[in-house]
């Protein structure tokens, strides 16, 4: 089940990963601000942040930090304009990718950097199957109120609802999501992985300095949420992969 808290337990691990591969006091563009949890984190820290979002983003009227909205291809910036360009969670979601890569490399200043966060495949593989587990804890919380108490009309009206909503979980639980902008859930367990990135950043025109595991693991479904300590998930990690991979590339 979604919880804006324990998303936010897991940013702050991954922002504390993040912010280490920044210079002090540079002047960050978040693309993909969300809530602007990450943005407020970094002005806290130093940084001068500008933050930027397409207007429906899940996340709107949740804001922390003031967040602009754009249009989702235009950065609404000079050229060379920043020291990094930052993302987490984001690039998959363009569908006009390319376009994109050009804009962050206009309002990147000489010798800037980017640093992104991206989901892995061993993440695209886990949340398919904790896809389905979401949907049999769910049935698992509607079974009891399934059987009648009683015979009366309304009784047996009430376990034919449950029954109905049910059915229509399972339905809407039959095919698992694609989480990008192409693909299916299934192709994206490759073409989140580690060398599909590598390949497309060089293909832009970018050098890659780093791409870390962050060694966290979770899903995209929340199916034990904080019941499951950060450091279980750091062990879990190694053995099952990490949700993400930080890449930190620049321009050649």
């Amino acid at each position: 089940m979604f919880s804006i808290e324990f998303l936010h337990v897991i940013r702050e691990y991954e922002y504390n990963k993040i912010v280490a591969r920044l210079p002090p006091g540079s002047r960050v563009l978040e693309i993909g601000g969300g809530t602007g949890y990450q943005a407020k984190r970094l002005a806290e820290d130093g940084f001068i942040v500008d933050s930027i979002d397409i207007p429906d983003s899940n996340y709107a009227g949740q804001g922390e930090f003031p967040v602009q909205p754009y249009d989702g291809r235009n950065i609404p910036f000079p050229e060379n304009n920043f020291d990094v360009v930052f993302s987490s969670n984001v690039l998959e979601h363009v569908l006009d990718l390319p376009y994109l890569q050009a804009e962050i490399k206009r309002v990147l200043k000489p010798n800037g950097i980017c640093v992104h966060l991206m989901p892995t495949g061993a993440w695209r593989f886990w949340t398919n199957i904790a896809h389905y587990i979401e949907l049999f804890q769910r049935l698992c919380c509607l079974a009891p109120r399934l059987f009648p108490r009683g015979l009366s009309r309304r009784a047996l009206s009430d376990a034919m609802s449950v029954a109905r909503l049910m059915a229509g979980t399972v339905k809407h639980y039959a095919i698992v999501p694609r989480h990008g902008e192409t693909g299916n859930a299934v192709s994206e367990i490759v073409t989140f992985s580690s060398s599909h990135w590598v390949k497309h950043f060089l293909s832009q025109g970018f050098s890659i300095q780093e791409a870390t595991s962050a060694g966290l693991f979770y899903t995209g479904h929340m199916v034990l949420g904080t019941k499951l300590s950060l450091s279980l998930r750091q062990v879990l990690s190694k053995f099952l992969g990490s949700a993400c991979v930080i890449y930190v590339v620049h321009p050649k």
